[in-house]
């Protein structure tokens, strides 16, 4: 240590009382007393990608703990859920969550930060301050918590979405003192490196992970050797949800609904379609592809009378959608009909069709109240819902 170095605080010259590191100190007590003072218990569902039910989970679980006697609150401090680049918020589950949890809540509360393109890239120029969009959240949630048992938080999309404004769900989970339940899919083995990796980002503050929409062919090697191994690293795995065709697709008639599509042949449009299937193959090829898929739609061109054929001949095919304004043969909608398969037609071109018409199976069905009760009988026959609740420290 050199002559200049002290350990000892500096005092004022006058009173000879301790100063600068007194006043450290005590800004330190307050910041703690002001967190210790928030008896509200913080609950962050976060998850590892888009369209895992996170919305539905967590709307549930606040349902539950709102029936047990709680007063609960919910916020989603980033919308990602976005009508266009420009920060228009499509973000329904704000709203939902507001009538479903009776709230008395300003939208500008519920969802503080609404992350567009278009505000990622301001940001990006300099032309956002992380730390005012921080204050923002923690204001947003104070209001939010005020007298409440319980907050819900809503993670945005992926949970390491945000870093740009430091905004993360980890930022947000440390920024609002809140523990944190992680929403898994699981399909194949390699699926649990990201469950670790997520683990070992938000530390001590996770409590705990569910898996949900798990297909029946995982679901055995899930519990029997996914879930020991991540409890013998100490990760606590609360339940696994089965996957469930009414929360996983939607019908035809939603899709039909959705696209502006008009309905050649109805036959059949109340079934589900979980994904798609673009016919920009031969005819053989086509084939082949459309008879390894299940429950999919095809999207192809109205001119394509190859590509019809072969969707009609592949029983995972559940519907035939057509781009571009074309009319098919009454050939192809007479055997349609027969076989009971829709068939959609829409003005807008393939590729603007395959993005739209995904963007709207990745959101589920229309959330609605039925949807988030039928998580909470799902949540309480596969999970263990009291440990999820128990407010417990990290």
């Amino acid at each position: 240590m050199t002559d200049t170095e002290s350990t000892d605080p500096p005092t004022d010259p006058e009173t000879g009382t301790e100063t600068e590191a007194a006043e450290d100190e005590s800004t330190a007590t307050s910041t703690s007393d002001a967190t210790s003072e928030r008896d509200t218990d913080t609950i962050l569902v976060a998850s590892l990608e888009e369209s895992t039910g996170k919305t539905a989970i967590t709307l549930a679980l606040a349902r539950i703990a709102q029936r047990e006697g709680d007063s609960v609150g919910y916020m989603k401090p980033k919308g990602t859920r976005l009508q266009s680049n420009v920060g228009k918020t499509l973000d329904e589950d704000p709203m939902l969550a507001r009538e479903l949890l009776d709230l008395e809540a300003e939208m500008h509360d519920l969802e503080p930060v609404v992350y567009s393109p278009t505000f990622v890239e301001q940001a990006m120029r300099g032309r956002e301050d992380p730390a005012e969009l921080r204050e923002r959240v923690v204001e947003a949630f104070e209001t939010l918590a005020a007298d409440r048992d319980r907050l819900f938080v809503e993670g945005g999309g992926e949970y390491d979405v945000g870093g740009i404004i430091e905004l993360t769900d980890v930022d947000i989970a440390a920024l609002l003192d809140a523990r944190v339940v992680l929403v898994a899919p699981y399909a194949v083995p390699g699926d649990v490196d990201d469950v670790l990796a997520a683990a070992d980002a938000f530390g001590d503050r996770l409590t705990g992970v569910v898996f949900n929409d798990v297909a029946d062919a995982a679901y055995d090697p899930l519990e029997t050797d996914v879930v020991p191994f991540l409890e013998g690293r100490g990760i606590e795995v609360f339940g696994v949800v089965p996957s469930e065709r009414t929360l996983s697709g939607v019908t035809v008639a939603e899709l039909a609904e959705e696209l502006g599509a008009t309905t050649l042949v109805d036959e059949g449009t109340d079934g589900y379609v979980e994904r798609f299937s673009v016919g920009a193959m031969g005819a053989d090829s086509a084939l082949r592809h459309f008879r390894r898929t299940k429950n999919a739609a095809v999207i192809t061109g109205g001119d394509r009378a190859e590509i019809h054929t072969a969707a009609l001949e592949a029983p995972g095919v559940r519907c035939l959608i057509l781009t571009g304004g074309h009319r098919p043969s009454g050939a192809i909608i007479g055997q349609a009909a027969e076989q009971g398969l829709p068939i959609l037609s829409v003005q807008t071109d393939t590729l603007t069709t395959v993005d739209r018409a995904e963007d709207i199976v990745r959101s589920g069905r229309t959330r609605d109240a039925e949807t988030v009760d039928r998580m909470e009988e799902l949540l309480s026959d596969h999970t263990a819902v009291d440990a999820i609740l128990e407010d417990r420290q990290y």
